[in-house]
């Protein structure tokens, strides 16, 4: 097999197998099925284009679409992102989470969740997230467009309330001004902190706190896959970002 970029190192392969904890001898290796899911993600190749050196297409998106019924795709992204947190010593379980959203184009094939965001003008989904104070992602949601961010925010703010109990604080900008910090508050007792843009500001400045979301956002331009929402679910976008992140993890881990 041609020695992609996107390839996984034998440690990095050995980091994701023992998750996945799947060691059976098979025609054709979970390695080399991994390996052309992240050079798709990498690329932004359609599934039938995957080079002929990789497993069939079809074999390759039925792995994919497996682990991603199943959770073993987010599962391998909460170890990776613990690690990552324990490697930097802090704790696995944050105590701040900041918000943010972004609009992202569909195509025109079609799919569920789509509608336009009248302030940003675009046709399309909102890929909400929560990321640590690194920016690592707590939590994602992929949504139509016209859906307000308050409404929606909340159901990201929620799915963090099970999973992360020193969690106390979440910073947002002020698309989520309103009730949703009432809300917060009320049902699960964590302060919600809007860092608002200044009237007399000129040009681009980065908001305290806020800027490590937007980084978040501008990580995921490094994958292809992600450029526009080419995916029909929306549980297949939301596992192309964890892909994406997980990509992130590892070749850091690996680099340490």
């Amino acid at each position: 097999m041609t020695n992609y970029s996107t390839n996984l190192t034998d440690s990095q392969y050995d980091a994701m197998i023992q998750i996945i904890g799947d060691t059976r001898k098979r025609k054709y290796p979970l390695r080399d099925m991994l390996n052309a899911i992240f050079y798709l993600l990498k690329t932004g190749c359609q599934w039938r284009m995957l080079p002929c050196d990789f497993p069939k297409w079809q074999l390759v998106y039925y792995y994919f679409s497996r682990w991603k019924e199943d959770g073993t795709f987010e599962e391998i992204h909460e170890h990776l992102r613990d690690k990552c947190r324990e490697r930097q010593k802090r704790h696995r379980s944050p105590s701040v989470g900041l918000i943010d959203s972004q609009s992202v184009k569909t195509t025109r094939v079609g799919g569920e969740s789509r509608g336009v965001d009248g302030g940003k003008k675009v046709k399309g989904r909102k890929r909400h997230i929560i990321t640590d104070t690194n920016g690592l992602l707590l939590a994602v949601e992929i949504h139509a467009a016209n859906e307000r961010d308050g409404k929606a925010g909340f159901r990201v703010i929620k799915s963090l309330s099970d999973r992360f109990e020193r969690m106390k604080k979440i910073y947002a900008d002020g698309g989520y001004r309103g009730a949703l910090v009432e809300n917060v508050k009320n049902e699960l007792g964590w302060d919600m902190e809007i860092t608002l843009r200044s009237d007399k500001s000129i040009g681009f400045k980065p908001l305290p706190k806020r800027w490590v979301a937007e980084r978040t956002f501008s990580w995921l331009e490094n994958f292809r896959r992600l450029a526009k929402d080419y995916e029909y679910k929306v549980s297949t976008s939301e596992a192309m970002i964890y892909l994406a992140f997980i990509a992130l993890m590892i070749n850091r881990i690996d680099a340490q």
